[in-house]
């Protein structure tokens, strides 16, 4: 199928909209994706995604803005799942440094800074639960990796009831093709691809309504 055939049947076929009260999800925003040093943490979009997620929570944040942020991190190989990926296989153990928080997109004094064990921010965590107690409609997802955890954590949105938005430069992958597939496909049908521009814009209506 092409990209006109899947219109044509239907897919796409309107946009979700910003709902009223707005969470930030940031997924596995931490050093081991984030920071050169680490083998998986070289990706330019993943870099892309850090600088314009960081202001995207600075201005979340002004605006009282809720916000999850996750990392990947395992006891012990006898709890890690059946990663194919090596270096989440030998290095994500909780207090290596690769599971430390990205300093540029966390604030431990303001965000819920969680731990997850699966691609999804929402799988067997109590995210849902804490957008729930800040009675949010709708998320904005952002983090890493597009055609993986970010994929899975939209999915998940998307099944909770959640209005999903994902701003596409506040997301990144290992490659262009995968990023682009994959915010092409959830977009068709779980979710609103978005700039960081129109979320800001977004952020200070809420703001204004807030103050």
């Amino acid at each position: 199928m092409t990209d006109d055939t899947y219109r044509d049947i239907g897919y796409g076929a309107m946009e979700i909209g910003f709902g009223e009260r707005p969470g930030i999800l940031v997924v596995d925003l931490q050093t081991g994706f984030t920071q050169p040093r680490f083998p998986l943490g070289g990706c330019e979009l993943v870099h892309r995604a850090v600088d314009n997620s960081a202001r995207v929570l600075a201005a979340a944040r002004a605006a009282g803005v809720p916000v999850a942020n996750c990392y990947t991190a395992y006891h012990s190989k006898g709890d890690m799942l059946h990663w194919k990926i090596g270096p989440v296989r030998e290095e994500f153990f909780e207090g290596e440094p690769c599971t430390e928080m990205e300093p540029r997109t966390s604030d431990p004094d303001y965000d819920y800074i969680l731990r997850k064990s699966a691609p999804s921010i929402f799988f067997q965590t109590p995210v849902a639960a804490f957008l729930t107690k800040h009675r949010v409609d709708t998320t904005i997802v952002m983090g890493c990796m597009t055609s993986g955890c970010i994929r899975a954590s939209v999915i998940d949105s998307f099944s909770n009831g959640y209005r999903t938005m994902v701003p596409e430069d506040c997301v990144g992958d290992a490659g262009e093709g995968p990023h682009r597939d994959n915010l092409r496909d959830v977009g068709r049908r779980y979710a609103d691809i978005v700039s960081s521009g129109q979320v800001l814009d977004y952020l200070d209506e809420v703001r204004k309504r807030n103050s």
